[in-house]
């Protein structure tokens, strides 16, 4: 049997072909529209979740990030470690705080779910892995130090570690 001359072609039809992220709090169907969040006030309108003012009459419906909270279930996760944290952690927690800012304002399911003190650190949990991942770079990049991601196998859950 001859190998195919593009290595990108496949012919086999039964391979098993995995899914690239599962997050279960990706909506499967189209909500009606307008639904509105009636936790956040965040709006379902146009296919996506925006922050706007919900007509009269709108539907309701938590949002995934809402829901997240709700079942204290986080996408992604940021330690924060080392005795530089430890002399500069307002001044570190307040540029984390301002990357949410950010991000939320276009993206309102992208939050910050805890602060907890751990360990001597910090970990801050968040409803979206990319938002974690912003975050950390944001600080490595403000403040050097090791930084370190973890992605989880098959699921929608990134682990960020900074330390200095």
């Amino acid at each position: 049997m001859t190998q195919p001359s593009n290595p990108i072609h496949h012919d086999r039809q039964d391979r098993l072909l995995r899914e690239h992220e599962h997050d279960p709090y990706r909506m499967r169907e189209k909500l009606p529209e307008p639904t509105m969040c009636p936790e956040c006030r965040v709006v379902y309108q146009g296919g996506r979740w925006q922050w706007s003012a919900a007509s009269a009459g709108a539907n309701e419906a938590l949002c995934p990030a809402c829901q997240r909270v709700r079942d204290k279930c986080p996408a992604g996760f940021l330690t924060l470690t080392g005795g530089f944290f430890a002399e500069h952690k307002d001044e570190i927690l307040n540029l984390v705080r301002n990357i949410e800012e950010r991000e939320k304002a276009q993206h309102p399911l992208k939050r910050i779910m805890a602060v907890e003190e751990q360990n001597g650190g910090m970990l801050i949990t968040f409803t979206d892995p990319q938002l974690a991942r912003s975050a950390g770079q944001a600080v490595q990049h403000a403040y050097k130090g090791d930084l370190e991601f973890s992605y989880q196998d098959e699921e929608y859950l990134l682990r960020v570690y900074w330390s200095r």
